[in-house]
């Protein structure tokens, strides 16, 4: 997979609420996020895609939350646009989302 550029990486500091962890529990949560951080990105669909090594129609799938996509097509596009998944206890991952939120003043 070709590298993706350092300017394309990671979440800009206008959009401090992009930056606040997701947790997800259905594809439908996923996708408006990575749609937006491509779109800080200013990535074009087409140009995010062969960037991931991904087609179109995937990438389209993932951000509009349809249909099934393989774990590492997600991994691909998670790491291409400078995000991970972390996986734990559901009841942990939310108390440490709710104490993040409280530190920063948010919330959750």
């Amino acid at each position: 997979m070709p590298e993706t550029p350092p300017e394309a990486k990671g979440p800009t500091a206008s959009r401090p609420a992009e930056e606040m962890p997701l947790l997800v529990k259905d594809a439908t949560a996923l996708g408006p996020r990575l749609k937006s951080v491509r779109k800080d990105q200013h990535l074009r669909i087409d140009d995010a895609a062969g960037l991931f090594g991904i087609s179109v129609d995937t990438l389209s799938r993932l951000e509009n939350g349809v249909g099934a996509v393989r774990l590492d097509k997600l991994l691909a596009v998670l790491d291409g646009l400078g995000l991970a998944m972390l996986v734990g206890p559901k009841h942990e991952l939310t108390d440490i989302l709710r104490n993040l939120g409280e530190h920063r003043g948010e919330r959750v």
